[in-house]
């Protein structure tokens, strides 16, 4: 069986920046809105069938969560769904958040 993948925050960025992936943020609803990283998908049990629905299983995906533990669950699951390459991000959001530029959807 395939598995996910790990992927650091740095090459990340550079996959996002370089259009390479879609990131698929499983954090909260409030923790996405005061802050996720631009462009990210909020995966949610409720918008799980239209993620699935819209996005091509050979499009490369990171799963981000808090700090890089729930992401994995959610990553495996998105591989025996049948998505080619999919990843946790190691120290997920948090690590990100000290790195990278975030998005909030309320200011």
């Amino acid at each position: 069986m395939s598995q996910f993948k790990h992927i650091s925050t740095s090459d990340t960025f550079s996959a996002l920046q370089a259009g390479q992936v879609v990131i698929a943020d499983i954090r909260d609803d409030q923790s996405f809105a005061s802050a996720h990283i631009a462009g990210a998908y909020h995966l949610t049990n409720g918008t799980l069938h239209q993620f699935m629905q819209q996005t091509p299983p050979e499009t490369p995906v990171v799963v981000v969560c808090y700090h890089g533990r729930s992401s994995q669950g959610a990553a495996q699951y998105l591989v025996e769904q049948g998505f080619d390459t999919v990843y946790s991000m190691d120290g997920g959001f948090e690590s990100w958040r000290g790195q990278y530029p975030v998005a909030a959807l309320q200011e």
